[in-house]
């Protein structure tokens, strides 16, 4: 019988394992997969398989016939099925997200329910190398920094559990490919071919005209989620190393020591601007990006190039590099440069 390879590294015999599976080709592949894994003689898994089904109900009686192929599928297969019918109509009405992402929380919300209560030591979900290749691009596009461009990450750890994505140096036609010669049918989304959506203008559009320029595009997308992903990984190291002896809380007062305020909106943290002067440009700008985010804001590329300037590290002619200079970012965050420190703060209070 063919066989799809899959990663198996961080599944061990006894986990209780749990496949996402919509009804779309890539994850009744992978829930098979893991069930003849599981089945065979030789070399089982030996794990506690088990699947998950979210009915997102966007389409109407085509995602509760989805719902459906699911169950019967589950039911031929012996494997236990947990079913979640949710209102993502609602939850964009309520939280302002796009279909996309409400949809997508929606799943990742009710996999962690799942990890949290024990059902699962881990969720499966069938992303591919196709996908990593979408999803890199789409990241470029929008300007991604490093750690966008890593994508779809190989593993997720949870509080409690982790999602794992097995396939995802498998390409889709592959995959197609095992389920055509098993005649094993699969459910086709109706929305996968509107080209309203970013991610399938850039499948359908976008990928087919640069392949003509690399005809091993979705592989070489592939590999720099990789490369982004080990660099991400360690310039954390190195920052974690360095950021206490660079980040400051408050901001210093007369004889001595810092005035840390507790009051809502005016968190802040410092950095000594003769403590970045020595750095090299990477790390100055990564230690900049990690005192905004120690905040809860995320820098853009011109709001850390204008930060750079502001401590005279960078020449802007719209940003003044001196003693009193202030600039107001996104998110409520804002910069006040001192004659010895560029200082971080929110400041959240209405006409301020």
């Amino acid at each position: 019988m063919p066989t799809l390879s899959f990663d198996r590294a961080q599944i061990s015999p006894g986990d209780r394992i749990c496949v996402a599976i919509s009804g779309g080709a890539d994850s009744v592949a992978l829930l098979l997969t893991l069930h003849a894994a599981n089945t065979t003689q030789r070399d089982s898994l030996g794990v506690g398989l088990s699947a998950v089904h979210i009915n997102h109900h966007l389409r109407g009686e085509e995602s509760n016939a989805d719902q459906q192929f699911v169950e019967d599928l589950c039911i031929g297969l012996d494997i236990p099925l947990h079913l979640h019918q949710a209102d993502v109509s609602d939850r964009v009405e309520k939280t302002g997200e796009t279909i996309e992402e409400a949809a997508r929380n929606t799943r990742y919300d009710f996999f962690s329910t799942l990890l949290t209560s024990g059902h699962a030591d881990a969720i499966l979900t069938a992303h591919t190398l196709d996908d990593q290749a979408e999803t890199v691009l789409m990241k470029l596009l929008r300007g991604a920094w490093t750690e966008g461009l890593s994508a779809i990450h190989p593993i997720l750890t949870q509080p409690k559990g982790r999602i794992l994505r097995p396939f995802l140096e498998t390409r889709r036609a592959a995959i197609e490919a095992f389920l055509k010669s098993i005649h094993q049918p699969w459910r086709e989304d109706s929305t996968n071919t509107d080209t309203a959506f970013t991610r399938n203008k850039i499948r359908h559009e976008l990928l087919p005209q640069l392949r003509a320029y690399n005809p091993n595009l979705d592989q070489t997308l592939a590999n720099l989620a990789e490369l982004s992903r080990e660099e991400e990984s360690r310039w954390q190291t190195e920052l974690s190393k360095i950021l206490p002896q660079l980040l400051l809380p408050g901001k210093p007062v007369r004889g001595g020591g810092r005035a840390v305020s507790t009051a809502p909106g005016n968190t802040s943290i410092s950095i000594e601007l003769d403590r970045l002067r020595p750095l090299d440009p990477a790390l100055r700008r990564r230690v900049i990006r990690a005192a905004a985010r120690q905040l809860g804001a995320r820098l853009t590329f011109d709001e850390t190039s204008r930060l750079l300037a502001l401590c005279g590290f960078r020449a802007d002619p719209t940003v003044a590099a001196r003693t009193g200079s202030s600039l107001h970012l996104s998110n409520h965050l804002r910069a006040d440069r001192s004659a010895r420190e560029l200082r971080l703060f929110l400041n959240d209070e209405p006409g301020n």
